[in-house]
């Protein structure tokens, strides 16, 4: 009852927080943007003309969007708002566009915003490694409204399309499917993208370049691309092109592929890669010729069924995309390379959590954070994945998988909480999780653990749980003897100190914890 009360106040406390700052989901739905965007050589301003495609949930004489002012130099000015042929009245204060209307419950209006700028972040313009000039959306995780006028949150879903004018030596890529590519001068094309399905904004992007092209394949009916730099076209279509056979494996073991196409794009992103919806961002030096980024490409692809179709519902619950990823990449390698590999995989992560909680022991599911690139951390990816195996030791193979597919299909184009995913589980492996998902995701740490043995006539075992607060788990031990044989056993800890005698006719060598890295604890062992 007391891990049920201590849940529930976690979810309690994450919901008010969601609502404290976005309460105008209440009043709002954005169903469809359009963007006009103006690229030029000359200098990094955009000239843009968006139209936003509203739905109102009650009666509003006002809403806001978040668009980023004209500060130092940096930042957008509105010139224009319309709606309907009709001026809009407008305010444009610290990052919030305020529109004021007259609509109805059910209304949905469509109103044109005409605005200009360079942009501080959110679209990277810049040079690449050949010093060829580039444009690239870089949203995550909130910084699309640096140049788009958007409710940047992951949580209001729409469907986009862009219209992007530039000078005709650049290819431009985006969300969705092409719709139209147009040389309107000798020097000047548009290039028209359009996502039939609905997307968040962190993951709304196009990107301009100089591109080698390429069909590397289809699976499923889904066009595969590879778009790398001229400079690197044999490299680079050699290393994307695993990327036909992760997005198979993906499909087969989760579900059908929810965009029109894959693009794999070498960029300019921040990020070792940025899993835009369709169009994945790679960081420029991910191409090499050796295949070296295939764990790379296997994560981003993994983004586009976890946090950009099923998406996290707000930015604390983060480990739903990135602890997703993380873990079903080990997975993808598991099946091609082999379980040593995945173990070898799963031990390095658990390293990286280790280290992390030794500097900041905080819960996966962090509500303290507000500055949310803080979420880019070991708790988010490496603890998400390696408690996602812990889930599928708990459950079982095929209880995981099946859970999976079903918390997919559920939440696809859609957003999910932890709860969500808790009850999805719950109800394929009929078990109470409270208890798992409270240590595991919502309590900071992790066991920390001391395991004294001794033989007299059997084996005397001691489990000594040394960090704060207590855990629940099976802890796998192997004996090892000095013949050479050995034996396994599975301890159920769930006190500070436990003992445990095991059956033995002779004294071991040595005892070996989590032989094959299944538990996310520390721990040392003594005995004589």
């Amino acid at each position: 009852m007391k891990l049920k009360l201590i849940f529930l106040t976690m979810i309690i406390c994450s919901a008010l927080q969601g609502q404290k700052h976005h309460d105008r989901f209440n009043t709002i739905d954005i169903r469809h943007y359009k963007f006009e965007i103006g690229l030029n050589d000359t200098n990094d301003k955009i000239e843009g003309m968006a139209t936003v495609s509203v739905k109102f949930k009650k009666n509003a004489t006002r809403f806001t969007l978040d668009l980023a002012n004209e500060t130092r130099g940096k930042g957008m000015t509105v010139t224009g708002l319309s709606e309907g042929g009709n001026k809009v009245p407008f305010e444009h204060n610290q990052g919030k566009l305020t529109l004021r209307t007259t609509a109805k419950a059910g209304d949905i209006k469509h109103y044109e915003i005409s605005y200009q700028g360079v942009p501080a972040t959110g679209l990277i313009i810049s040079k690449n490694k050949y010093g060829d000039r580039t444009f690239f959306g870089d949203n995550w995780p909130d910084r699309g409204q640096n140049w788009l006028p958007t409710v940047d949150h992951p949580s209001d879903k729409a469907t986009v399309e862009w219209i992007v004018t530039a000078p005709s030596h650049y290819q431009v890529v985006g969300n969705g499917y092409l719709v139209e590519r147009t040389n309107l001068s000798d020097d000047l094309t548009l290039t028209h993208w359009k996502s039939k399905v609905q997307l968040p904004t962190k993951v709304m992007v196009f990107g301009a370049a100089r591109f080698a092209i390429q069909k590397a394949g289809e699976v499923s009916g889904i066009p595969i691309s590879s778009w790398v730099y001229p400079q690197d076209r044999e490299n680079g279509f050699y290393d994307y092109a695993l990327a036909v056979e992760i997005t198979d494996w993906f499909i087969n073991h989760v579900g059908p592929y929810p965009y029109a196409k894959l693009a794999n794009v070498q960029s300019k992103t921040q990020f070792g890669g940025m899993e835009n919806a369709s169009n994945i961002f790679y960081t420029e030096n991910s191409v090499n010729g050796n295949r070296t980024s295939e764990g790379l490409i296997a994560h981003e692809i993994a983004h586009q069924w976890f946090g950009n179709s099923a998406s996290e519902a707000n930015w604390h619950h983060i480990w739903l995309s990135e602890g997703f990823a993380t873990y079903f990449t080990i997975l993808y390698k598991e099946q091609k390379y082999g379980k040593a590999i995945a173990a070898e995989d799963r031990l390095t992560d658990k390293n990286q959590i280790i280290a992390f909680n030794n500097k900041q022991s905080v819960p996966v599911v962090n509500t303290a954070i507000d500055s949310y690139m803080k979420l880019l951390n070991a708790n988010s990816y490496q603890k998400g994945g390696f408690v996602l195996h812990m889930l599928r030791q708990e459950v079982g193979d095929q209880v995981f998988w099946q859970a999976i597919k079903t918390y997919y299909d559920q939440y696809k184009l859609s957003n999910a909480l932890t709860e969500d995913l808790k009850a999805v589980f719950e109800e394929a492996s009929g078990k109470d999780l409270d208890g798992f998902f409270q240590q595991w995701i919502y309590q900071a740490g992790h066991p920390d653990l001391r395991l004294d043995w001794q033989f007299k006539g059997g084996l005397q075992i001691l489990v000594d749980q040394r960090q704060q607060g207590n855990f629940d788990f099976p802890l796998e031990i192997e004996v090892v003897y000095k013949d050479g044989s050995t034996q396994r056993e599975v301890l159920k800890v769930n006190q500070k100190k436990q003992a445990f005698t095991i059956k033995a006719d002779k004294k071991p060598a040595k005892i070996v914890l989590d032989p094959d890295t299944n538990l996310l604890f520390e721990g040392k062992v003594t005995g004589r």
